[in-house]
């Protein structure tokens, strides 16, 4: 392996036989670090002494993203290259390593991981690379994963050298070139997967019409000779799948009829393994990630209080990209007899930040809520200074409302910033929007707030929810306005539950974008 100082081997990099133009597999692992990092660039960017060049990006801006190349002046990946060691830097604007690289200014970098790749010699190529816009505190899971990335990614390279060597032999085609598409079409197919069934139903559908083996399995250990002959095989391998801390398994095949492997069947099942690896431990990384938003979300979700004479219901459904959690919230707290007070909410964003967040704002309003007697208006001021004294200009919208016993029957007074209208539904049928609207919260200083006030009819419900129900990226929000009034006006006397599910269901169906948090109130007849 190079060292600081050793001059960058050109005779390794060219003959990858990748220029500064996209090559589908590297476009391919860059597209995988950006979406199971999150991170806006990803790069796999290859150095000369003159220059780096990106057969694979995701996420560049303009130019660099149509050029595929920078000088050495924008290159951060330069000094995983010399150094042999990964380069990772959480703001690169003060960051002494940094310091004059013209990709700070130019390029946007200020969070940057990087991996360095290899050839079969042990020469440094180039880096697989994770870049933020933004300071990034870099996890050891995040890095742990890129490294593996980046393992496979130089499998890849030494593939994509041998390939191009032995087509320089074959004139390009024929075996050599069945190889490399087997691992191109691999790189794009695994890419997706996310349960240890579908990549081997991915690799046997792969191998099939080349290798042509009659098993392939993926086991924490290979098999042995014994049970070879138990299931009647006559040849079979098995290669190690590559992890952080040792292998994590093997990756088997057997035929029933013997089978020489050459050289090259040798290589191509090394990086096909590689492949593999990645998928399972992405597959381990992301159901990890749900694992936290769920137990996150259960946590940050109230239980409704008992709230005789009224009804109470709520639902949530988080957004079916991402992970399964986000910054919608509801809350009921009884302040005393008959006398509630209910909150929906919506931190932009639908992530584990934006759910984190999100918890402090439901928490500080809820303790708001219990220590002051104000009205809604006056609490959430108090909850927007708390927001600027904290530096949180995350933008918030909520709905804070107090409905308790009047002479008439029941009073509704409320307050809103910036959040979708709460609608009123009669038990005629009549839908009612509870407008009235100021700026949401975290964005001005010193906001005007206005209570409203309005007498709910008996047997009358009050639903409060989110943007997700009604905002798509392709309809018009009017439209979705007036088809929530019409679904709401045929459930007026549904029980409150059923109510809920119905129009969740109708509005939001099973491919909705983003967060959805209902809360419905219903008073005595």
């Amino acid at each position: 392996m190079q060292t600081s100082g050793d001059h960058i081997p050109l005779h390794a990099l060219r003959r990858t036989g990748l220029q500064a133009k996209p090559d589908p597999a590297f476009d391919r692992f860059a597209s995988i670090v950006q979406r199971t990092l999150g991170v806006p660039v990803a790069l796999v960017s290859l150095v000369d002494d003159v220059q780096q060049v990106f057969p694979g990006a995701c996420g560049l801006a303009e130019p660099w993203q149509q050029q595929r190349w920078t000088p050495l002046s924008h290159s951060f990946c330069q000094h995983v290259v010399t150094s042999g060691v990964p380069l990772v830097i959480t703001d690169a604007r003060t960051d002494p390593r940094a310091a004059g690289n013209l990709a700070v200014t130019e390029l946007g970098v200020v969070g940057y991981a990087g991996m360095p790749l290899t050839d079969a010699d042990g020469h440094l190529l180039g880096s697989l690379c994770a870049i933020d816009t933004s300071p990034r505190q870099w996890t050891t899971g995040e890095l742990d994963l890129l490294a593996d990335l980046a393992a496979t990614c130089s499998d890849s390279l030494r593939l994509r050298i041998a390939t191009v060597a032995a087509g320089d032999r074959e004139g390009a085609t024929g075996a050599a070139f069945d190889r490399s598409q087997l691992l191109l079409r691999a790189s794009v197919a695994l890419a997706n997967t996310t349960t240890v069934a579908d990549v081997v139903d991915i690799v046997r559908t792969l191998v099939t019409g080349t290798l042509d083996p009659d098993y392939v399995g993926v086991s924490p250990l290979s098999p042995t000779e014994a049970t070879y002959q138990e299931m009647g095989w006559q040849a079979a391998v098995s290669v190690p799948l590559p992890g952080p801390a040792g292998p994590i398994g093997t990756l088997t095949f057997a035929w029933k009829q013997p089978y020489p492997l050459d050289d090259a069947e040798r290589t191509v099942l090394a990086a096909l393994a590689g492949y593999v690896a990645q998928a399972l431990l992405r597959a381990d990384y992301l159901f990890s990630r749900e694992q936290v938003a769920t137990l996150l979300q259960q946590a940050m979700l109230s239980d409704l209080p008992e709230a005789a004479p009224f009804e109470l219901a709520a639902r949530y459904a988080p957004a079916t990209r991402g992970e399964h959690v986000g910054g919608d919230w509801y809350d009921v707290v009884r302040v005393k007899d008959e006398h509630f007070a209910l909150v929906v909410g919506d931190v932009a964003g639908h992530d584990m930040r934006a759910a984190g967040r999100m918890g402090q704002l439901r928490s500080m309003l809820r303790a708001y809520i219990i220590d002051r007697q104000e009205p809604p208006s006056a609490l959430l001021r108090r909850l927007d200074n708390a927001m600027r004294i904290l530096d949180d200009h995350f933008p918030t919208t909520a709905v804070l409302a107090y409905v308790e016993p009047d002479a008439a029957g029941y009073r509704l007074q409320w307050a809103n910033a910036g959040h979708p209208t709460p609608v009123l539904i009669e038990l005629d049928g009549t839908v009612t929007p509870l407008t009235g609207r100021d700026m949401l919260l975290g964005v001005r200083h010193h906001t005007s707030r206005n209570d409203h006030t309005r007498t709910l009819p008996r047997g009358s419900t009050v639903l409060f929810y989110t943007d997700g129900l009604i905002e798509t990226r392709t309809d018009v929000i009017d439209v979705r306005k007036r088809e929530l009034h019409r679904v709401l006006r045929g459930l007026a006397t549904a029980p409150l539950p059923d109510l809920l599910d119905e129009t969740l269901t109708r509005l939001a169906g099973d491919n909705h974008e983003d967060d959805v948090a209902l809360l419905a109130l219903r008073v005595p007849r």
